[in-house]
């Protein structure tokens, strides 16, 4: 799922909680008022402005996307790994969740694992990549790596029954010692091997490998998992942008992606 496709299905959510809302008010559909026309030209105006205030203001943000909130004069700005909430009149910037006080519901979940999604697939071309036979793939988890970590290296181990149960697995790679330390070096020089795939394998198993350095994505990763907000490895991100810190058994997760998947589309 690239990130335009998110973008389609983060608007039609929003579409979706707005449209239900609308008929739940006027119990019936009608004609647009003129009234209604001028008021909806207005929000696109004002939708136009708040964009143009975020580029000139939030230096760095990317690419991203702005919609109306639930709560009146507040908008949801979307930029992959990002959930923000942005004033009305582009003056104020809030970092947090919305939840429905009735029910429960955290309204920024879904947002927010959906652009935690998309900033990770975006990443794809420079992720090393395990994949099932082809025609059998049921999931794809991305795994940040640290090729010293042991518990990174026991799921490593696993790769064949990952595979085998039809989970490709993408590794990213997430030096825990920072960009100045021999596992920093190795990930560096797993990534600018000519088969990368066997030089990731034998570094995982403690073997030595060549050393290497070329324009690699290693400080991209990196950067990437502290603002997803990954602090150890092995740190597993889920199709649906969840996020799981820590190694989990091939059958195990397997079970609980079928049974995800399953939930998802009832």
């Amino acid at each position: 799922m690239n990130f335009n496709k998110i973008f389609l299905l983060l608007s039609f959510l929003t579409g979706l909680f707005f449209s239900f809302n609308s008929f739940a008010d006027n119990g019936s559909a009608g004609n647009v008022s003129s009234t209604q026309e001028e008021q909806n030209s207005a929000k696109i105006k004002n939708l136009e402005k708040i964009k143009s205030v975020i580029r000139k203001r939030m230096k760095g943000i990317g690419k991203f996307e702005v919609q109306p909130s639930p709560i009146k004069g507040l908008y949801l700005v979307i930029a992959p790994p990002q959930v923000l909430y942005i004033s009305e009149d582009a003056n104020y910037v809030i970092e947090g969740d919305i939840s429905d006080i009735r029910t429960g519901a955290n309204y920024t979940d879904t947002y927010r694992n959906a652009a935690r999604f998309a900033a990770v697939d975006a990443q794809k071309d420079s992720m090393i990549i395990f994949s099932p036979v082809k025609g059998k793939t049921k999931h794809t988890i991305s795994v940040f790596t640290d090729m010293d970590c042991y518990y990174c290296q026991k799921l490593h181990k696993e790769i064949s029954e990952f595979n085998r149960l039809g989970i490709e697995v993408r590794y990213l790679a997430y030096p825990r010692q920072g960009l100045n330390s021999p596992s920093y070096d190795k990930s560096v020089s797993v990534w600018c091997s000519k088969d990368k795939k066997a030089a990731l394998t034998k570094a995982k198993n403690g073997e030595k490998i060549t050393p290497k350095t070329c324009d690699n994505p290693v400080a991209g990763h990196f950067k990437l998992g502290n603002e997803l907000g990954v602090r150890g490895t092995p740190a597993i991100v889920l199709e649906n942008g969840q996020i799981y810190p820590g190694y989990i058994p091939a059958a195990r997760l397997s079970q609980a992606l079928d049974r995800a998947k399953g939930k998802a589309k009832k």
